[in-house]
């Protein structure tokens, strides 16, 4: 045994064999193959969902997709304008609008301020507005005589100054939240034109009735970063940390960052997200939060800035699974034409918030502005996605196959949301890690969004239980949106 070192400057021991017949080398070098093929293919574990619902918005569950199926990015419908900004102290760029439920209540917050002839000239100061709704859909600003303008108090206002720019409130679900901190707040500080503010860096505010405000530090918390649009934070029940994700500039364009906390005070350093095998573009305003049904999931509507076509923007999608690395998709979800004035200057903004409906269990509402800079206000629309509806995997005329990774099936029913349209069909297939089938289900047709698979009779699926398995979904002009097991047994 000698002891060399390579091109690269360290040290390894080399060893001297004796001359050994060439087939006993090539014997040897196919066992080592062989135990290298079964080592690395139980390396690979069958992902373990149990009954947590898993929407198909990336390649997670995904194995292959053969003949006419694909992945498709859902568009949201098109629906009513639920907000005009049309009261003196709001105005024509008012924005960065944040919507959540709250029980039986949904809440608005959004910045209240007005250019004058679109020239970027404010003519009254920024304020931070409060809208309410029973139903997400009809919205009403209260008079709540917090916040004097122009002589009167007689107005939706509820803060003035240090935060008004870009006020994000949420309802902190933090089991061990104290009641005086029930709903927090986030809001960029300093303001450029020496108005007051604070200085550069993201303030934390809370509340107990979500009306009536207080700063929790006196300073900035997050100072790293560009702040001057909509930032936010919220809870993460799945990881058990509040987040936050705000703007920054990387090489002058830009970029959203990731903070993490445990107290909402003291946070860690920003961390850039990336978007693996998507083009590096302008992004901010990113109304990131986790997905509704699975909060293992986060999902974004992130802006993209166009500042070659007239400063316009619009919104994407995205998901993470860990927070930080987000499956993009590149087109669109609200196009300059869904449905008027949205090609103008920074006239396309998603609101921060998705929200369910309490007359309408099977859809999602989200919303976007419209009509910034071009007239004596501007607008809010909402739009409907079907529940899970965000991305799909579709199947056309054609027909084709689904087929998941390997998966512990942990519980029955398996539940689908999905929809077929004229003609169309799906049926789901059991099948070892070899591709033996187990079970078959019998053709499903319709429009579900939990839909229990009628397996054929005779299926042994309790021996089943436990075991891996594959999933193949043969779909023709369908489309399929989530699935969920039922409760796993140790559930």
């Amino acid at each position: 045994m000698d002891l060399v070192k390579g091109f690269d400057g360290h040290l390894s021991f080399s060893l001297t064999l004796p001359v050994v017949p060439m087939v006993f080398l090539v014997r040897c070098l196919t066992l080592v193959l062989v135990i290298g093929f079964v080592t690395a293919s139980n390396a690979a574990e069958p992902i373990a969902i149990g009954s947590r619902l898993e929407p198909l918005i990336d390649d997670f569950l995904i194995s292959e997709m053969s003949g006419d199926v694909h992945q498709q990015l859902q568009q949201p419908t098109p629906r009513e304008v639920v907000l005009v900004t049309d009261q003196p102290w709001e105005g024509n760029t008012s924005a960065y609008y944040t919507i959540f439920q709250d029980d039986d209540r949904y809440r608005m917050y959004y910045r209240g301020s007005h250019s004058g002839k679109g020239n970027g000239n404010a003519e009254h100061p920024e304020f931070t507005c409060y809208a309410e709704s029973t139903d997400g859909i009809h919205w009403t600003k209260p008079d709540l005589g917090i916040v004097e303008f122009q002589g009167s108090k007689h107005n939706n206002i509820i803060l003035e100054g240090l935060g008004t720019h870009c006020f994000v409130a949420f309802k902190d679900t933090n089991p061990d939240c104290p009641p005086e901190s029930k709903y927090k707040g986030i809001s960029r500080g300093h303001i450029s034109q020496g108005k007051p503010g604070g200085k550069h860096g993201l303030y934390v505010f809370e509340s107990a009735d979500a009306i009536h405000w207080t700063l929790m530090e006196d300073h900035a918390v997050i100072t790293q970063g560009a702040f001057d649009s909509q930032n936010l934070a919220f809870w993460d029940s799945f990881h058990k940390r509040y987040v936050d994700y705000h703007r920054t500039f990387t090489k002058g364009k830009r970029t959203i960052v990731m903070c993490h906390s445990t107290d909402y005070v003291h946070w860690s350093d920003p961390v850039p997200l990336t978007y693996p095998g998507s083009p590096v573009q302008e992004l901010y305003t990113n109304a990131i939060r986790l997905y509704p049904r699975a909060d293992h999931i986060r999902i974004g509507f992130p802006t993209r800035y166009l500042p070659h076509e007239g400063q316009r923007v619009e919104p994407l999608f995205m998901s993470s699974r860990d927070g930080v690395r987000f499956n993009r998709w590149d087109e669109p979800v609200i196009p300059g034409t869904a449905p008027e004035d949205r090609m103008g200057n920074r006239s396309n903004y998603m609101a921060n918030g998705l929200v369910s409906m309490n007359a309408n269990d099977r859809e999602w509402s989200v919303y976007a502005t419209e009509a910034y800079y071009q007239g004596p206000d501007s607008r809010l629309r909402r739009f409907t996605y079907r529940v899970d509806g965000l991305v799909s995997v579709r199947a056309g005329e054609e027909g084709g196959d689904l087929l998941t990774k390997p998966l512990t099936l942990s519980g029955m029913p398996l539940n689908l949301n999905f929809k077929t349209g004229e003609g169309g069909q799906i049926r789901v297939r059991l099948e070892s890690p070899s591709g033996e089938m187990l079970a078959e289900s019998a053709w499903i047709t319709g429009d579900e969004i939990a839909h229990p698979v009628p397996w054929q009779a005779g299926t042994g699926l309790d021996a089943l239980q436990g075991r891996t398995v594959r999933l193949r979904f043969s779909m023709k002009n369908a489309d399929l949106y989530s699935i969920q097991f039922g409760r796993a047994a140790s559930q």
